[in-house]
């Protein structure tokens, strides 16, 4: 005599196919499974079974992990752009280099209402000087020719140089690499961050200088070193390319600040490296026997941007300088990546 059949329990008489079929699937091994059983189950175990994920799946979990990447990292969303800005815009040497950018156009202008309207004594300028006090724009094209040859580049090199080396004087760099953020990415945001503080530092500085002239001298037409005038109407427009060249003329100190950077675990030796090429090019392009190899050197074009102050506007030499400055940072660039993606980092 029988008894009732237990639920999930297969009928005397039916395969372990048609229990199945017929009732809800059982994760468990069959018990006292028949000849007939064996056989139906057996085909089953070829391939992948319905009680979990197949572990050796590229898309899984596991795969992922079997493939040398965690579980849930992203290497994209690692080191935000914006994260990094915030860090150098709240370092003390940044909000310090940025003042001291403001301060100067300032304390000249002091310098003048105490000392009265400069005189062209040395010979050397580029006739701006004279002219300094005329108006607003003159007071600014006067203030960048004095900045252009050393305080904008330490500022550049300041930026650049200290953003990577710092990191290593730290020691957190390491850090950094072992959360992990991709070598690439890390120095690709590093130098985005550090170009963009360069360019807030000129920008800055010849937007003060126009607005502290223009508040003191007025606002009006650019009186040119040859007797003529450039229309107050374009005034804007000369300053943004003037703006502009400067800071492109400045890349090339930046990229070997860079490069240095990435080399030295010393910050004052990348900035001072990128600085001292400023000395030397300068020192070395006042040397007249050099020729026509000067135009090869960083400084050569720097003072270019006085073509846009011309009545018309002279692109040659601008473009000369940006060339030449662009082809020395795309190659001093291309060093430091190469060089920090073979380097032992242990600091």
């Amino acid at each position: 005599m029988t008894g009732p059949t237990a639920p999930g329990a297969a009928e005397p008489g039916t395969t372990a196919a048609e229990a199945t079929a017929g009732g809800p699937t059982t994760t468990g091994p069959a018990t006292g499974p028949g000849p007939a059983e064996g056989a139906a189950a057996g085909p089953a175990t070829d391939g992948p079974t319905a009680t979990g994920p197949a572990t050796d799946r590229p898309g899984t979990a596991v795969g992922r992990e079997a493939a040398g990447r965690a579980v849930g990292y992203r290497p994209g969303r690692t080191l935000p752009l914006r994260v990094e800005a915030v860090r150098q815009l709240r370092r003390r040497r940044t909000l310090v280099s940025l003042g001291l950018v403001a301060a100067l156009p300032l304390v000249l202008l002091a310098a003048f209402a105490i000392g009265g309207a400069p005189a062209d004594d040395d010979g050397g300028s580029p006739g701006l000087v004279p002219l300094a006090t005329g108006s607003g724009p003159n007071f600014a094209a006067f203030v960048l020719f004095a900045a252009t040859g050393f305080l904008l580049p330490v500022v550049v090199a300041l930026y650049c140089g200290d953003t990577v080396a710092s990191e290593a004087g730290w020691s957190t760099l390491r850090y950094l690499l072992a959360a992990p953020v991709p070598r690439a990415r890390l120095l690709l945001r590093k130098l985005a961050v550090a170009l963009g503080l360069g360019a807030l530092a000129v920008v800055l500085f010849a937007a003060v200088a126009l607005a502290a002239g223009t508040a003191a001298y007025g606002w009006g037409e650019v009186r040119l070193p040859d007797g003529g005038a450039l229309p107050a109407s374009e005034v804007l427009w000369r300053m943004a390319v003037v703006t502009g060249y400067v800071y492109g003329s400045l890349l090339v100190v930046g990229a070997l600040g860079f490069w240095l950077s990435t080399v030295t675990d010393a910050p004052l030796g990348a900035v001072g490296g990128a600085v001292g090429l400023t000395i030397v090019s300068t020192i070395l392009d006042a040397v007249t026997a050099l020729g026509q190899a000067r135009a090869l050197l960083p400084t050569h074009r720097q003072y270019a941007w006085t073509d846009a102050l011309q009545p018309r506007i002279e692109w040659s030499g601008m473009v000369e300088g940006l060339v030449v400055s662009g082809s020395y940072a795309v190659v001093l660039t291309a060093l430091a990546f190469r060089g920090f993606a073979r380097k032992d980092v242990v600091s």
